[in-house]
């Protein structure tokens, strides 16, 4: 397999970023500028909105000239990048709109910001297209992310940045969630013994399709045991060759994820037949320092939508895959043995933020095992932000998942599904992470995946860090602990995991709820801060045990209780 380096340093809880992200909630306003939120305790919406898909649940609205929010970069480092999070409305017939904002440095004119919609509003069940806000199907998806170098002179420590709506700026509201301050390292150089794309072909000036130029490079390197470099630049990847681009068996490296993009520019509504535009990765496989972006618009793999996977990894003899980015694509779909995902982004997802599983199906080169996704961060994914998913098939022959790590990562607000999912397995560890604001679902889901999912044998989760869940998509919660259904083709398997040291904070509804049918928990130093109902619920129906050492819960709401058990008789609790 691969060499791997060590992974950055990480925090307690969250992976350790190189940027430091502004809330604009918490900026100061003018005009007519307002705040929206939404908190604990409030009722749940039954649909999205923009307060719920929102990091914080919570956005700053600009809707007439002048309206603005001033925040100062506080990060104590000078800011070359900025990514600008933000909702502009969607047209009556769908597409979108795309629009700018004014930035303003330390009060002065600095630049125009282009945002756009025409990649969100997704509009779910919809009887035509999911972009048609005409089929009658139920709005989700409003934000995206747009980073941009800043125009001039790095916005120095202490000073302001100022987003307003001026005369120009013609979308009719602007809802801005956020914004990342960045300073972006140069770009690297050609490392020694590599082929460049470039002198295969490949255009970076986004005008001529180097699909082709990049795999002639890459089968040359594993000829002659070279690396591919991608310098600066954006490349088309729009070949209408009949398989993807392979990465398998070789390095390939860009001069950094500001500086070297692969973009896709999927031929849409429909795309020729067979198109997929996912990038391969297998044994003895590296990426790194690139950023993989495209022009879908809705989910749906190799459809009309023009969604494909950012990376599919796979193969007994490991593989890694750092500091890259993915916007835009559907899961980074991660499977095979030994692989492991570091320092890392995903941002606009309409799928999985990072998916380790098993490939659904019998295949030495999916098995699964000992995969780690570590120090990465996802942001707006369609699906769950990190997930383990071990399936056992509809033929129940595809074996079990083991040793998935899931560590020191961060997961803010996707917009479908959960925070990190945690679907079957045996000796799973989940650690140090921070999920916060999920719009739909559970921060963290304790299960399995449909009727074919295997159990979840054992699963070790600790020093997380739990931010809302609860959201819209029926009875949802901080966190959700459940187990196959009756339907399932393991209907009497326990869940069996083993809680330490996490804090459940701000649940739209319960903090932690222990669901349908057999489940065995061991919850200890858990805190559960301010759940807007139970701190603690045990659904009717379950069976198994509990225990419950060292776990506090507080700030509770009038009329709520730390702990409601409803299966008196079956879920036996031990309490410490």
């Amino acid at each position: 397999m691969p060499a791997i380096a060590a992974p950055e340093k990480a925090t307690a809880a969250g992976a350790t970023l190189p940027f430091v992200t502004l809330e604009a909630e918490s900026g100061t306003l003018g005009g007519g500028a307002r705040v929206r939120r939404i908190t604990p305790g409030t009722t749940v919406p039954t649909t999205a909105t923009l307060e719920l898909e929102a990091s914080g649940y919570a956005l700053t609205e600009l809707r007439n000239t002048g309206d603005s929010v001033t925040l100062r970069n506080t990060t104590g480092k000078p800011a070359n990048t900025l990514v600008v999070r933000a909702s502009l409305p969607d047209t009556a017939t769908g597409g979108g709109i795309t629009a700018p904002i004014a930035l303003y440095v330390n009060g002065t004119f600095r630049q125009n910001i282009t945002l756009s919609s025409t990649q969100a509003w997704y509009y779910q069940n919809s009887t035509t297209t999911p972009d048609d806000p005409r089929g009658g199907g139920r709005a989700f998806h409003f934000y995206n992310e747009f980073p941009v170098w800043v125009s001039g002179a790095a916005i120095a420590p202490g000073s302001t940045i100022t987003f307003r709506k001026d005369a120009s700026s013609t979308s009719p509201v602007y809802d801005l969630d956020s914004v990342d301050l960045e300073n972006a390292p140069a770009a690297l150089t050609q490392p020694a013994n590599s082929l460049s794309v470039i002198s295969y072909g490949a255009d970076p000036t986004t005008t001529t399709d180097s699909t082709v130029a990049i795999q002639n490079a890459v089968k040359d390197a594993k000829t002659q045991g070279k690396s591919v470099w991608i310098p600066p630049g954006k490349y088309l990847t729009n070949s209408l060759a009949p398989i993807p681009l392979d990465f398998t068996g070789v390095k390939v490296q860009g001069a950094g994820m500001w500086h070297t993009t692969l973009y896709r520019r999927v031929p849409l509504s429909p795309p020729p037949s067979g198109w997929r535009s996912q990038i391969l990765v297998g044994s003895g496989t590296t990426v790194s320092d690139l950023q993989v972006d495209t022009n879908a618009i809705y989910r749906g793999i190799g459809g009309a939508g023009g969604d494909d996977y950012g990376f599919n990894a796979s193969g007994a003899g490991g593989w890694l895959i750092d500091h890259v980015w993915t916007r835009h694509t559907d899961a980074n779909w991660l499977s095979g043995t030994n692989g492991v995902l570091q320092n890392s982004r995903t941002a606009d997802s309409y799928g999985d933020g990072f998916n380790a599983n098993n490939g659904n199906t019998p295949n030495p080169d999916k098995l699964g095992h000992n995969l780690t996704i570590r120090n990465s961060f996802a942001r707006g994914t369609g699906d769950d932000a990190f997930a383990t998913y071990s399936d056992a098939g509809a033929s129940g022959t595809n074996g079990q998942m083991a040793g998935t790590k899931i560590l020191n990562n961060t997961a803010v607000a996707p917009y479908w599904a959960n925070g990190i999912r945690i679907a079957g397995g045996k000796d799973v560890e989940v650690r140090d992470n921070l999920v916060n604001t999920v719009s739909s679902n559970n921060a963290m889901d304790i299960s399995i995946f449909g009727d074919t999912g295997h159990p979840l044998e054992s699963a070790t989760v600790s020093g997380n860090t739990l931010i809302g869940g609860g959201g819209w998509n029926g009875v949802r919660t901080g966190v959700h602990i459940g187990s196959p259904s009756p339907t399932s083709l393991f209907p009497t398997a326990y869940t069996n995991v083993t809680m330490t040291g996490n804090l459940v904070k701000g649940s739209l509804r319960s903090g932690v709820l222990v669901d349908r049918q057999f489940v065995n928990a061991t919850l200890i130093g858990t805190t559960i801060d301010g759940p807007a109902n139970q701190g603690i619920l045990i659904n009717s129906g379950v069976t198994g045990t509990g225990t419950f050492t060292r776990t506090t819960v507080r700030n509770l709401r009038p009329g709520q209780v730390a702990f409601q058990n409803d299966s008196p008789t079956t879920f036996k609790t031990t309490t410490n």
